[in-house]
């Protein structure tokens, strides 16, 4: 949930100025709760999406996939994992099913930082997103690339010398490769001890064909703040350099461990993958 404002920095991607706020352009988050079902937005998040879907109809399913991703991955890390600490970088607006509720269902000792530089996100991740009395929740104002930020606070509630998972969903294609995505996530994954995770889901340029994928950017540069970058599953590969990929691998987010008995009848256009640290 970046953008190119936020890359007018005094020290590389260790100090990133998140842009102002602005509801007479679409953002990612508010576009996202939006689709979600949530009010949480605005005519210009709205008009956008009607926009997008004219191009790509999928759209929805590919956000609601999304979603479920993510709480198959949190069961996955909680229940056979045995991670007690998340980083959830790039929270969006709070919805049901968010990733302390998951967590802390099965492992009620988990502890989740939240982070995010919305102000309607920040909002309502203090107001809503409580955590249970064994467990700690936290919420950090950061744009992504502020890692130093992320890391320096993450600490005050995260044990960085004990595994980490460390997620970022539908978040890297919102960060220009002018961004140093790729510094961002090695910065990331370094802070935390091997045996740590990492999850990511990410616009797939491989997924859509070239006029599509043109006619999307135009929506985009025209209606919405955050400049997409879609990226390939070779262009994945290098996010998760030492890391060993959890099976299946890097695949469209809802073929990745899909619950027993479910059967997709759309295709998103993200894909998703999950890997240990060696």
């Amino acid at each position: 949930m970046s953008t190119d404002e936020a890359a007018a920095t005094s020290g590389g991607h260790g100090h990133a100025n998140p842009p102002a706020f602005d509801t007479s352009r679409a953002h990612q988050a508010r576009v996202y709760d939006y689709l979600l079902g949530g009010k949480d937005n605005f005519a210009a998040d709205r008009a956008a999406v009607d926009a997008w879907l004219q191009v790509d109809p999928e759209l929805p399913f590919t956000v609601r996939s999304n979603r479920a991703f993510l709480g198959r991955l949190v069961r996955y890390l909680t229940a056979e994992a045995g991670i007690r600490q998340f980083l959830d970088i790039g929270t969006g607006i709070p919805t049901a099913g968010n990733t302390h509720q998951i967590a802390q269902r099965i492992a009620p000792e988990s502890r989740v930082v939240y982070v995010d530089y919305d102000p309607i996100v920040l909002a309502h991740a203090r107001a809503l997103l409580t955590s249970s009395e064994s467990g700690a929740t936290e919420y950090i104002d950061a744009d992504v690339r502020d890692t130093e930020k992320i890391l320096e606070q993450a600490s005050q509630l995260l044990d960085f010398t004990q595994p980490v998972a460390i997620t970022l969903l539908a978040l890297l294609h919102a960060v220009p490769d002018t961004d140093q995505p790729y510094d961002i996530v090695a910065t990331l994954l370094g802070a935390v001890p091997p045996g740590s995770y990492l999850a990511i889901s990410h616009a797939g340029s491989d997924l859509l064909d070239p006029g599509k994928h043109d006619s999307l950017m135009g929506v985009a540069d025209r209606m919405i703040q955050n400049k997409i970058t879609y990226r390939s599953r070779e262009q994945l590969a290098p996010f998760f350099d030492g890391t060993d990929l959890v099976q299946p691998g890097v695949v469209r987010v809802e073929e990745w461990r899909p619950d027993a008995g479910t059967v997709a009848t759309e295709r998103s256009t993200l894909w998703g993958a999950v890997g240990r640290k060696r």
